[in-house]
């Protein structure tokens, strides 16, 4: 694979496009379906929870989409010849994205109007004849039921991901988890060093490191304290700023707080790059560029933007009805089996990606 057509060259221009499944979001139709979709429309990386099943679920799309390049090249998908970053979230201690929302559903009153069901973006929770609770493979802990249950019921179940189990199960290295995202917190020092001792043997083979965390008092201090735990690094690093996590789908304004704690980032000089995330929609890219904080290869500046709910509730309605379909066929279908919503959902997607990345002519329908 050629410099140029190697996701990281998209980072070094300010063009990098990270597509964000979700820490704990483990439904592995959606999973494979929003992987396939992205990849097609150019995405540079996908992020996905440090499973298994996840990750296989993901490589699977990738390797379908090499197979589909050529047609998408056709339609004016295709940005660049390449594969993108697999990348694997993990948590040093406890964390908003390393959680589910739990309740037990006997308990629910009988008149109880249900608004956790109408507010949950990942649709994972359920009131019907055959399940009531939780589907906890959907729920990517996103926390907005948590507030809004009239009887105060329902909590969220933190976990905390062992490395060295994962270091022994899950396929490192390119085609498989070439990227790391280690989220931390302000004050989670002990810990961050705690996981970045057990992550040693698998270093060598990492493309890419990036460190997530939200802002805070001493934010700047706590991030330039890691990176002299860190360096050096075999790899360059990449600093996700969390303005305001899995809130893209809320509204317009919440891309402010990524883009605020950004410039904050961005004015510490911290050596690698730096992209936005929590809170990235439509607005963001078109912010960046008229606050002209998009980085070139000559500049400084945000190296690219990570999407997470945004991103995936873009695609919701062709998951569902692509799931809707299940019901005439042996299981949810996958997204290449059905063109028609296939190309859709990646005209979606290059809708979102194509902001980043350099002007290309309007897909044009095939003959």
């Amino acid at each position: 694979m050629s410099d140029l057509n190697h996701p990281l060259h998209s980072l070094r221009n300010g063009r990098w496009f990270k597509l964000i499944c979700g820490a704990s979001y483990q439904h592995l139709p959606a999973v494979r379906n929003l992987t396939l979709a992205y990849t097609l429309a150019g995405a540079d990386c996908i992020d996905v929870a440090a499973d298994e099943a996840v990750v296989a679920a993901a490589q699977e799309a990738i390797a379908v989409a090499q197979i589909l390049k050529a047609e998408a090249q056709q339609r004016g998908f295709w940005h660049q010849a390449n594969q993108p970053l697999l990348m694997a979230s993990l948590n040093d201690a406890e964390d908003p994205h390393f959680r589910k929302a739990d309740f037990n559903p006997t308990q629910c009153p009988p008149a109880c109007s249900q608004p956790c069901q109408n507010v949950c973006p990942a649709e994972a929770i359920a009131f019907n004849r055959n399940f009531s609770g939780i589907i906890d493979q959907r729920c990517y802990g996103c926390g907005r039921c948590l507030p809004i249950c009239p009887s105060a019921l329902i909590i969220a179940r933190a976990y905390v991901i062992t490395p060295q189990i994962l270091i022994k199960s899950l396929p490192w290295g390119t085609p498989g988890i070439g990227a790391v995202e280690i989220h931390t917190q302000i004050g989670h020092l002990a810990d961050f060093q705690r996981l970045w001792q057990s992550l040693q043997p698998i270093l060598p083979q990492l493309e890419l490191l990036a460190i997530s965390c939200p802002d805070g008092e001493g934010l700047i201090d706590y991030l330039q304290t890691l990176s002299t735990i860190i360096h050096p690094l075999p790899c360059p690093l990449l600093w996700q700023t969390d303005g305001r996590p899995m809130s893209g789908d809320i509204g317009a304004g919440t891309t402010h707080a990524s883009i605020k704690l950004a410039q904050k980032v961005l004015a510490a000089q911290l050596p690698g790059f730096v992209q936005l995330a929590g809170g990235t929609n439509h607005y963001t890219v078109p912010k960046l560029k008229a606050a002209q904080l998009l980085k070139d290869p000559f500049q400084p500046g945000v190296a690219g933007v990570a999407y997470g709910s945004y991103a995936r509730v873009l695609l919701s309605s062709i998951i569902d009805r692509l799931e809707a379909q299940s019901c005439t066929l042996a299981g949810v279908p996958h997204l290449e089996e059905v063109p028609e919503l296939l190309w859709q959902a990646v005209a979606i997607a290059h809708s979102l990606v194509s902001q980043l990345k350099s002007p290309m002519p309007l897909p044009q329908p095939l003959a």
